[in-house]
């Protein structure tokens, strides 16, 4: 069963591995203030262990898109705590 770094080209394979590091950052960062990091790091692993085997590009970059998404999102909630200024549109 190949890894997920032999069975991409490099560029590919190396930006998952950031994405993935970058997610599991952040759910330990919000874990520790939430005081449910075992959680949330399982969370992250989980979505990524069920799709590491994708080999399509387009669905890979879909799941890119998914989880970096969900990254600003978060900063973008955590920015608008400390300044109290609202980025996105509320209805």
């Amino acid at each position: 069963m190949p890894s997920l770094q032999t069975a991409l080209p490099p560029e590919l394979a190396n930006n998952v591995i950031r994405l993935y590091r970058e997610c599991l950052r952040r759910a330990k960062y919000i874990g520790s203030k939430q005081h449910n990091t075992a959680l949330l790091v399982d969370m992250v692993r989980q979505q990524f262990r069920k799709h590491m085997h994708e080999t399509d590009p387009d669905e890979i970059q879909k799941l890119k898109d998914d989880a970096a998404r969900g990254l600003i999102n978060h900063m973008l909630h955590e920015s608008e705590k400390m300044t109290g200024r609202k980025f996105s549109q509320g209805s």
